[in-house]
């Protein structure tokens, strides 16, 4: 056990029990330093809050003794319960970051300060233990009612106090069993309940650890995935078709846990009531709900056990809370993706091509943000129509020119179309289905005059089953992003995926969804508690940000001459 901080404390403190006496008679001396001695005007208090944020400003992340004080000013003057929690939170990661030496020269006055010195060491000295640090907590409310952290304690202690999952957890999977949306809970239910079972072993071939063909088949080592897939759809196989698998990809193995999973219908069910009925019966950990309203619903109650929600909030939504993680198929981690590929590409200038609806909007907002965070500058957009229009356009000769909107990553307001202000565009990702990429691809191709062509990249939403050789040849040049399971990583998996969907080719991410939340529940814990927590997953390589978000990073492949390659 580590020394008491509260140890370094003792001299110039001789005060403190006779402010403790105060604070239980009633007598809450809750001013320090920086604390007002009289109510300001709101004018005054915008000011005073501006003061101390120039104060934390000031000190970069450092710990220091005088930005903790200007926390602790800052916090009664916050009307907005997440200004405050984010005070609090701030607070409490910088005092977690100091050492007892730095920690010197408290007042006997700095009553909350004191306070929060006291919290750390029970924190410091209990936090392996969410029941000892529980009891150590309620104890220390008792002698610091007026801390602010007694009503709104920092999201880390909270997460701390939480009973921990454990590497065998008790699952109830919430899904939708009827109605609308049932094809996607099965789908969900039957990869879940696979992956208990365990994944079968991929396929071992000495071509595959040299990453080459078979002998006398001139295709590339991904090229027999969509043979397989067409066969699906009744088209007959040829003879270059094989079972090669690559070493660049895989997927990990399933977790054991022999636990009994309940699957509970969440199709006209209120949350509430279902979570509490999880609780009741011994379960201790939630995967899903997949709605997003259903989601939502959970944020916003708190609930009373862990839960793996099966979508995920918009940015603005998402708050920390001690138990919830999100997971989902989500589009803007495609597009987040496919900024960061096409930036280690070399590229500078990219072009946006999006639908011209709200989802095209966030996509572009969501590649911007990437972009931006990698180094790039302004990325332009623009959107298309429906096939219709884009055939209309097609007949009458008219491409689609290297020219966008500016996408503001801030209020995604936008200007008038401009040309790229730094250079030419060279690259351009599309988010299309096949059908209109058939389209698009040679819209651009008609548009430019110059030898010099951008470079194509497409999101998975354009990859679907029956792509036959005139398509890939077609798309020569194009790269995409798809999921592990579609991209070679594990055939023998692709291969029970496709019975138990009845080879519903439009099932495979959700059966793959379902295969990674398995392993995700199994390892809750370490998902709340370790940032560099990593999994090869089969819907991508899976990693945790920040509100426990889960993050999925997409493998690239490239039509090459008639052929599917790994992309380098």
């Amino acid at each position: 056990m580590r020394p008491s901080i509260f140890l370094h404390l003792k001299k110039g403190l001789i005060c403190t029990a006779m402010l403790f006496t105060f604070a239980l008679s009633g007598c809450q001396l809750i001013s320090d330093q920086f604390t007002p001695t009289k109510p300001k005007t709101p004018e005054q208090s915008a000011s005073d809050i501006s003061h101390y944020q120039s104060i934390i400003d000031a000190a970069q992340g450092k710990p220091s003794m005088e930005a903790l004080r200007a926390y602790i000013a800052q916090e009664p003057l916050l009307t907005n319960s997440a200004e405050r929690q984010a005070n609090i939170n701030s607070l409490w990661l910088m005092l977690t970051q100091m050492t007892p030496e730095q920690i010197q020269g408290i007042g006997a006055e700095e009553y909350i300060l004191t306070g929060w010195v006291d919290l750390l060491d029970i924190y410091q000295n209990n936090q392996d233990s969410p029941d000892a640090l529980t009891m150590g907590f309620n104890d220390w409310k008792t002698r610091y009612p007026a801390n602010p952290a007694a009503t709104t304690p920092p999201s880390q202690l909270v997460q701390a106090m939480q009973p921990r999952v454990g590497g065998a957890p008790k699952i109830a999977l919430f899904l939708p069993m009827s109605g609308q949306g049932q094809v996607f809970g099965q789908a969900i239910m039957q990869g879940f309940m696979d992956a208990q079972k365990g994944l079968p072993q991929a396929a071992i071939s000495s071509a595959s650890a040299q990453s080459s063909p078979v002998q006398n088949s001139d295709n590339d080592v991904l090229d027999q995935i969509y043979a397989e897939v067409a066969a699906t759809t009744g088209e007959p196989k040829t003879n270059t078709d094989s079972d090669i698998v690559t070493s660049a990809l895989r997927i990990d193995s399933a977790p054991t846990n022999t636990q009994s999973v309940k699957v509970f219908d969440t199709t006209g069910k209120q949350m509430p009531q279902l979570l509490e009925q999880a609780k009741n019966e011994g379960f201790n950990l939630v995967v899903g709900p997949l709605l997003k309203s259903d989601v939502q619903t959970i944020a916003q109650m708190g609930a009373p056990i862990s839960v793996l929600a099966l979508n995920e909030l918009d940015t603005n939504q998402l708050q920390p809370r001690p138990n919830l993680c999100y997971f989902s198929l989500s589009p803007e981690d495609e597009a987040k993706n496919a900024a960061a590929h096409i930036k280690a590409d070399g590229k500078q200038m990219p072009l946006v091509l999006v639908p011209a609806n709200p989802f095209g909007e966030r996509i572009a907002k969501a590649f911007a943000e990437e972009w931006q965070a990698k180094g790039g500058s302004t990325v332009l957009t623009q959107s298309f129509g429906s096939v219709a229009s884009l055939k209309e356009s097609i007949n009458r000769g008219a491409g689609i020119r290297m020219t966008g909107t500016p996408v503001n990553v801030n209020s995604q307001t936008i200007s008038q179309p401009v040309e790229s202000a730094t250079g030419a565009i060279d690259a351009v990702y599309i988010v299309a289905t096949r059908d209109e990429l058939t389209l698009v691809k040679p819209m651009i191709e008609m548009a430019i005059s110059t030898r010099q062509r951008p470079a194509l990249y497409a999101s998975s939403r354009s990859n679907q089953a029956s792509s036959g050789a005139d398509y890939r040849f077609e798309m020569d040049g194009v790269k995409f992003s798809e999921i592990p399971l579609l991209a070679g990583a594990n055939n023998n998996l692709r291969k029970q995926a496709q019975q138990k969907l009845n080879n519903d080719y439009s099932l495979f991410r959700l059966y793959a969804m379902g295969i990674d939340a398995w392993s995700l529940a199994n390892n809750y814990d370490k998902l709340q508690q370790n940032k560099q927590f990593r999994v090869q997953g089969a819907s991508g390589t899976l990693s945790i940000t920040d509100n426990c978000v889960v993050y999925r990073e997409l493998p690239w492949l490239q039509f090459k001459q008639g052929q599917v390659k790994l992309a380098q």
